[in-house]
């Protein structure tokens, strides 16, 4: 009988997906795209995500936020009718141009990503954190094809979907992914400014994920005909807030 040394058993051979003889389905998500995932949508990730508010700050100094119940109706609001719905539907294509390797096709979506911005606040706050999250993406996780696509001006969600694609994060998670973290920022920058206490901020998450993932997965199908908004309180208040006396935020 075979032994090891001190007695100790002989390691169990762990499987994984290339040795298990089974071939993961298209939209599964690996461990190692879950954890870069996790890390780029993290507060910590360096785009300066806690400096801007989307609006939201003059939206409580307005007194249109003042409890949990605004805050949740605001945001949802914005991610049905709003800039969410639309960055939804920007991020698919984007991924999808990134993943065939298709520069002209993202340029387009770059430009039209760009040109959906109301307000100068809005410009800055999506293309600020997009290319911050671009050029920190690019040091730690360098690849080749982020080079050749040649992204230049890029938004905030169109930066992340290219990130994904060529690091193979599948599309519905990383949209998924994106849309609460971009819940979960203003929900975040309203326990700051309303103010809200952390369970408060944290059932407001709760209560958006279903319209999250309702969103994630009905963008999936939609094209570019799609895009369009009705948010435009969220649209007007982000421009109220570039002469809004005092500012916690960027945006």
């Amino acid at each position: 009988m075979a032994t090891t040394t001190m007695g100790m058993a002989e390691p169990r051979k762990i499987e994984t997906p290339d040795t298990a003889g089974e071939a993961a389905a298209p939209d599964a998500l690996p461990p190692a795209a879950l954890l870069r995932l996790m890390t780029w949508l993290s507060p910590a990730f360096p785009v300066g995500g806690f400096t801007y508010s989307h609006g939201l700050e003059w939206a409580v100094e307005d007194g249109t936020v003042r409890t949990a119940a605004d805050l949740q109706s605001w945001i949802a609001a914005i991610l049905r009718h709003g800039a969410g719905w639309s960055d939804a539907i920007l991020f698919a294509h984007a991924w999808r141009a990134a993943q065939t390797d298709d520069g002209d096709g993202l340029a387009e979506v770059c430009e039209l990503a760009i040109a959906l911005q109301p307000s100068r606040e809005r410009h800055l706050e999506a293309t600020a954190q997009g290319r911050a999250f671009m050029l920190t993406v690019k040091a730690a996780w360098p690849d080749e094809s982020l080079d050749r696509l040649g992204t230049g001006e890029i938004t905030y969600p169109v930066a992340i979907a290219v990130a994904s694609a060529i690091h193979g994060v599948p599309l519905p998670a990383a949209l998924n992914a994106y849309l609460g973290a971009f819940a979960a920022n203003l929900v975040s920058a309203a326990i700051r400014a309303v103010p809200l206490g952390q369970t408060d901020g944290q059932k407001t998450i709760a209560a958006l994920t279903p319209l999250v993932e309702m969103l994630s997965i009905a963008a999936l199908d939609a094209n570019l005909d799609d895009l369009g908004g009705a948010a435009l309180r969220a649209d007007i208040a982000s421009m109220k807030h570039e002469t809004q006396y005092t500012r916690l935020f960027r945006s």
